[in-house]
């Protein structure tokens, strides 16, 4: 398992500064985000994304995944053609696209959904195909498509696992009230890329009832079972990339790189405890 950092709070650094935390913090490369503003981004990647992963390598470090823009959903979109195009050339082999929204008040029909999403991932499998790259739907909370392992089934289920895969995320599988390990188990088959940060479910006050409401927290400081998502990925044998998503406020930016760097130190400490 190699932990990496999702860039998506970095769209500042350049690729000296991106290889330089990874140094400082101790861990193995980047989930990158290729998306406008970025140092790699769909305008630049067909030269950039090349050169960025041979200088990573150089210095030990490994890119095994990009994250599209919240919009790359189709493989008609106008960035899917040059962003899997880079990552064949750098030997890049997984990307996450975004995310298909459903709310049944908008769209009462969710298994007419289902089939509409499969349709676009028999497409997908084609892309895939084509550039040796997989594609992977994360499993993400809150009104969306696939919001945890059971229902990310209803979407890849039948579909070849080398072309299409499961982006598992133990954060939002909690929220969404899923046990790790048996989220886990579904999924097995196309477990690709797993996800971690932490959260916590704190009650809002809603008149004469209570909701709950979701606070993405540093890690170890939430209710995820990270020794059990740990081991549970240990058991399995899972190799594929880890990447710390770190999306949480602090006060201060300051205070959110302290804060992420103890992250990195926390979910190696778990993984290298898993393993031993």
């Amino acid at each position: 398992m190699k932990l990496i950092v999702f860039s998506k709070s970095f769209k500042q650094d350049g690729i000296t500064e991106l290889m330089a935390r990874a140094h400082d913090w101790g861990f193995d490369g980047y989930d990158l985000a290729v998306r406008p503003g970025y140092v790699v981004n769909p305008d630049n990647a067909a030269e950039q994304l090349p050169n960025l992963v041979a200088a990573f390598r150089k210095e030990g470090l490994s890119v095994p995944m990009v994250t599209g823009n919240f919009d790359l959903l189709e493989p008609t979109h106008p960035t899917a053609a040059p962003i899997l195009s880079a990552m064949d050339k750098a030997d890049v082999r997984l990307i996450k696209l975004g995310y298909f929204k459903f709310k049944p008040a908008d769209q009462p029909d969710y298994w007419a959904e289902v089939d509409r999403i499969r349709r676009i991932f028999e497409a997908w499998q084609e892309t895939s195909r084509r550039y040796n790259v997989k594609i992977c739907y994360h499993t993400h909370s809150h009104y969306c498509m696939g919001l945890n392992c059971a229902a990310l089934m209803h979407l890849l289920q039948g579909f070849d696992p080398g072309c299409l895969g499961a982006y598992i995320d133990a954060g939002h599988m909690a929220v969404e009230g899923e046990a790790f390990d048996v989220g886990l188990a579904m999924v097995k088959a196309y477990l690709s890329i797993v996800a971690v940060k932490d959260v916590m479910q704190l009650r809002e006050e809603n008149g004469d009832q209570g909701l709950a409401k979701r606070v993405w927290t540093e890690a170890g400081k939430g209710f995820v079972d990270w020794d059990l998502v740990f081991a549970e990925l240990a058991r399995v044998g899972f190799a594929g990339p880890v990447s710390i998503h770190a999306e949480y406020k602090m006060p201060t930016p300051e205070a959110f790189l302290e804060s992420a760097k103890r992250e990195v130190a926390y979910f190696r400490a778990k993984r290298d405890k898993a393993l031993a």
